[in-house]
């Protein structure tokens, strides 16, 4: 249950993460960022009150608000880079670079043990990550690909406190650790709020987008709390972390994109390692 808990979390990321780089050419990333944690914290309080939690130690709301800063990060600096048009170079960083720092601090600080079937699934992980998002990067001037790179790699790193702060939060906390982290996203986000104010001026129907946007993050955030209670963060993560091939998939099939040779790869990759570490 907790392998199909986590691929569920990655599904709904999959989703969020199209639907949020379509809006993020439209509209501000700040504009973006914030509605979204806002929708998030709404879906994630509503969410918090129906599922009873049995205790809320004010240790679980500490590392749900941990948790919270890094999404906010991650999604600032991701929604930065797609609204470049540099989306096939902030995923791939982001991604690969989240995963391998959220299962380096599983396996070294936190006593996470995979199987050899799960070590090789981990393995296959990180490049098949890196063909599904690279295999439709663009040559040419408009990609520039350096700044776009730097903003995968710092929101990396508030991915990789997103999953392992949240992790660590009790189970008979409930959904709360998540409604504390979206909070904590939104004061984390208040500067970039106020230096961005006069973008907050477009049309609300493309604001309310960016609030259902972010209630479908909350979700997926909330499948992936739920899936570290019934399994290692190491292997969790990994499986959340194949969100860049939705993005992939329905660009063949909404978008009607023609699919690389290293997309293909990727793919099929990405269901190899999904097999492996389900099994192991």
């Amino acid at each position: 249950m907790g392998a199909l808990l986590a691929l569920a979390s990655a599904v709904c990321y999959g989703l969020v993460d199209f639907a949020g780089g379509l809006l993020s050419r439209r509209v501000h990333f700040a504009v973006v960022t914030y509605w979204g944690q806002v929708g998030g914290l709404a879906l994630a309080l509503v969410a918090a009150f129906v599922l009873p939690a049995d205790a809320v130690r004010a240790t679980d709301l500490f590392w749900g608000a941990l948790s919270g800063i890094g999404s906010g990060a991650a999604m600032h600096f991701l929604n930065r880079g797609m609204s470049r048009g540099s989306m096939s170079v902030v995923i791939p960083v982001s991604a690969v670079t989240g995963v391998a720092l959220s299962v380096v601090c599983g396996v070294c600080f936190l006593g996470d043990r995979p199987t050899v079937l799960a070590w090789l699934g981990i393995g296959v992980t990180v490049p098949a990550l890196w063909f599904v998002a690279r295999g439709g990067v663009r040559r040419g001037n408009r990609m520039r690909g350096g700044p776009a790179a730097v903003d995968g790699l710092i929101a990396s790193l508030g991915v990789a406190v997103q999953y392992v702060g949240l992790a660590q939060a009790d189970p008979a906390s409930g959904l709360w650790p998540v409604a504390a982290g979206r909070l904590a996203a939104l004061a984390a986000l208040s500067p970039s709020t106020v230096r961005y104010a006069r973008h907050f001026r477009e049309p609300w129907s493309r604001q309310v987008q960016a609030l259902g946007i972010g209630a479908g993050a909350a979700v997926g955030l909330s499948l992936y709390l739920l899936a570290t209670q019934q399994q290692m963060l190491a292997v969790a993560v990994v499986l959340a972390s194949l969100y860049p091939a939705i993005p992939t998939v329905l660009g063949l099939t909404v978008l009607h994109e023609k699919i690389t040779r290293a997309q293909a790869v990727g793919l099929v990759g990405a269901a190899g390692a999904v097999v492996l570490l389900t099994v192991g």
